[in-house]
């Protein structure tokens, strides 16, 4: 089959790999309709993150026709349309069982050198480093789907691709990261990054009930996206953060800020993010996190962060003094998206969220490692990539 697959930063090709086979009788194989760049992927572009090995098939967000079920998965069938959560789950052990699909215990094979880094595994994810498990990824023709019994939905007769895709990712993450904000009528929002993630947190945030959301950045096409949304827009080159923050909210901070950039923020962003660059590039640090120390200044009292961007190891000069004392509350997760598919799902088919406004780009595997680079530099206006194998 054809498949998109790493060979060191900035290296992705398209080329032939092994079709996918049952390894479990609680496996299916789908064949892939539709699959997308995730800015999380990017990190793997840039080199960021570990432990990947050349030939590693990327890609967690993938949906298709399942044409191949094991043994023991009685949950479906051939010919089921489906789509395939990022998180790998095995629906029984302690965490899944309590909702917290995203911490499963068994899908990680190579949870012992998570636990060396992160002190705990969490659960496998589909192509994202052998540190996650070395799962093969949907940016392909063909997926093997373990625990396919757990993680796939079936997508309703007559809904198309572009609504459904983001359901494996994207749209629970930024669901997610609005529900973390405990939002009551008319609390202020402020959101950084407006990216996929970013963008799918701003819909949600007036969803559950936000009176006014700040969305932060500085591409046009991202800003005007959001504003599409109903978003206050503040270009971080154009303007002090911070106090611009200050003076929407009568100087007392947003009720709640939303970090959905992580770990590779703008450089020219801050002073501080000039100095993360350069210790990153000296090996004297491992993330940079410019986004979360102005979200946690930008909080009121008593306000919550909520972090759904990636980081991968330590993060530096974070100001937590100023977070013990105002009481700020953090809630961060890779999403346990099993957990958010059965409302998000209905959110769809009753015609209330929409997520396929956030699809800019769209071709097939082989424009796969030019779009890779046009999605990484924000080109073309850029703000995501859906792949047709």
């Amino acid at each position: 089959m054809k498949a998109l697959t790493w060979h060191g930063k900035g290296d992705i090709r398209c080329e032939t790999v092994p079709d996918p086979a049952i390894e479990h009788g609680r496996d299916a194989i789908i064949r892939v309709s539709s699959c997308a760049i995730c800015g999380s992927d990017l990190h793997l572009f840039d080199g960021v993150m570990p432990s990947m090995h050349h030939g590693d098939v990327l890609g967690h967000e993938a949906m298709g026709e399942v044409v191949e079920v094991g043994r023991d998965n009685q949950a479906l069938s051939v010919g089921d349309r489906v789509v395939v959560p990022f998180t790998i789950s095995c629906g029984e052990c302690f965490f899944c069982r309590r909702g917290f699909f995203s911490g499963c215990e068994r899908s990680n094979p190579n949870a012992a050198d998570a636990k060396k880094l992160w002190g705990q595994s969490p659960a496998g994810l589909f192509g994202y480093s052998h540190l996650l498990g070395g799962y093969a990824g949907g940016q392909a023709e063909y997926l093997r789907v373990p625990y396919a019994d757990v993680g796939p939905i079936r997508v309703p007769d007559g809904m198309p691709d572009e609504q459904a895709l983001f359901l494996s990712d994207i749209f629970p993450t930024g669901y997610m990261a609005a529900e973390f904000c405990d939002i009551q009528p008319d609390d202020t929002i402020a959101v950084w990054g407006c990216g996929p993630v970013g963008q799918m947190a701003i819909r949600s945030a007036f969803l559950l009930g936000a009176g006014r959301v700040i969305a932060i950045d500085t591409v046009p096409e991202r800003l005007a996206m959001a504003q599409a949304a109903g978003a206050l827009t503040l270009d971080f080159m154009d303007e002090d953060i911070y106090d611009r923050v200050q003076e929407l909210t009568r100087g007392r901070g947003a009720d709640a800020c939303i970090d959905a950039v992580g770990t590779e923020p703008e450089t020219r962003s801050g002073l501080d993010a000039v100095i993360d660059r350069v210790k990153v590039a000296a090996f004297m640090g491992t993330d940079r996190p410019h986004v979360l120390r102005q979200a946690i200044q930008c909080c009121r009292n008593f306000g919550t962060v909520s972090i759904v961007g990636v980081y991968g190891g330590l993060l530096d000069k974070i100001p937590m003094g100023s977070a013990i004392n105002r009481g700020l509350t953090f809630r961060m997760a890779q999403t346990p998206v099993q957990r958010y598919l059965p409302r998000l799902m209905e959110l769809i088919t009753s015609g209330r969220f929409d997520p396929s406004f956030v699809v800019t780009h769209q071709a097939g595997l082989d424009a796969g490692p030019d779009l890779y680079a046009t999605f990484r530099d924000k080109a073309d206006g850029c703000v995501k990539v859906m792949l047709r194998p």
